[in-house]
């Protein structure tokens, strides 16, 4: 049987002491809902921990006292949205800044116990080993806010049509069974009538549309009922609110 010749020992890689510092301008934030905690690389400042206040004139301070110390990239996590005012006045001011998932800024190992999250962001930002956060555009960041403002506002609005449908089940006027939305063209001149003081079911049922699928006698059959003043200004309330 034939035997392979032995395999040469191979060169074993050296590995470096220390990593590499990939961003030696580097701070590292950590974000709060009353302070900001920031560390900058401990050659930079005699005190290289600090802590500001979240108030706009001392998050310029902050700004100041990272250009003294000649940082260029600042890395933050996106806790809540506390990071966010921080982040818009140190971009405005030039920094490269970068807002971190605290998922990744957790799972790197090697954290000693006495190291703040302040510093602990800083080291691994200097060492390249995080991650930003997408963040788009600034036009496209004003857009994203109008549209989230939106949809709450629409998802907001099943809470009030909800407690109409209760207040209107409460005096036993039934509109919801003779149209499809108390909130389309013929409910909502209903319900404004209505908190207006008008309650004659025929005078109600006048507010009709054309393409409503019940009819007139229907309509004003449904809406036959006891209009108590409290049930009323239940009714009132949650209409404006809508």
């Amino acid at each position: 049987m034939r035997r392979s010749p032995p395999r040469r020992p191979t060169k074993p890689r050296t590995s470096p002491a220390v990593l590499d510092h990939i961003n030696p301008n580097a701070a590292g934030i950590d974000c709060g809902a009353s302070e900001q905690v920031v560390a900058v690389p401990p050659d930079r400042d005699a005190d290289p921990v600090q802590t500001f206040p979240t108030f706009t004139g001392d998050l310029e301070r902050l700004a100041d006292w990272l250009t003294a110390c000649r940082i260029t990239s600042v890395a933050m996590e996106a806790t809540g949205i506390y990071w966010i005012p921080v982040f818009e006045i140190l971009e405005a001011r030039g920094f490269q800044v970068n807002s971190v998932n605290a998922r990744h800024v957790k799972n790197v190992p090697g954290r000693k116990s006495d190291v703040s999250d302040s510093e602990w962001i800083r080291d691994l930002h200097i060492m390249g080993l995080l991650r930003a956060s997408f963040r788009p555009t600034d036009d496209i960041v004003v857009l994203r806010a109008y549209m989230r403002h939106r949809a709450s506002l629409v998802e907001g609005a099943s809470a009030p049509v909800q407690r109409m449908q209760k207040a209107l089940v409460q005096m036993n006027g039934q509109l919801t069974l003779v149209v499809t939305d108390i909130t389309g063209q013929t409910g909502m001149r209903i319900l404004r009538d209505i908190v207006a003081g008008h309650t004659d079911p025929l005078a109600l049922a006048n507010h009709r549309d054309r393409r409503c699928n019940a009819s007139e006698a229907e309509i004003a059959a449904a809406l036959t009922g006891n209009y108590r003043p409290e049930h009323l200004f239940s009714l009132q309330q949650h209409l404006q609110l809508l």
